[in-house]
């Protein structure tokens, strides 16, 4: 039953194609530049076809916003003693790796 349910969920997944849903950034349409945010929908996309260092390279604060908003939510919901400093920390990894990263694409 789990198998069926596996693939029930693998074809649903293949099916959406996020490819054919992504917003374009207005930011790089109109300026021409990349916005600090440019890559984050694609880096999703690579992330659950499984190609986890293609979705790195992407966009790499990926992998520090998902427990971040995994923190967020469990914090709320079973009031951690730790989540704040969590948050904090993730919070501030989350903005470095995301000017990092801009800056290295305006520089390239």
């Amino acid at each position: 039953m789990t198998f069926i349910a596996t693939m029930n969920l693998s074809l649903t997944i293949q099916a959406l194609r996020l490819n054919d849903y992504m917003l374009p950034c207005l930011n790089k349409e109109l300026l021409g530049l990349d916005c600090p945010g440019c890559g984050l929908q694609r880096s999703v996309s690579l992330l659950l076809n499984g190609e986890l260092w293609a979705a790195f390279k992407m966009y790499p604060a990926l992998f520090t916003l998902l427990p971040l908003f995994v923190v967020l939510i469990s914090g709320e919901v079973f009031h951690m003693k730790y989540s704040n400093r969590l948050v904090i920390g993730l919070s501030i990894a989350s903005v470095a790796l995301i000017l990092i990263n801009y800056t290295i694409k305006l520089i390239l």
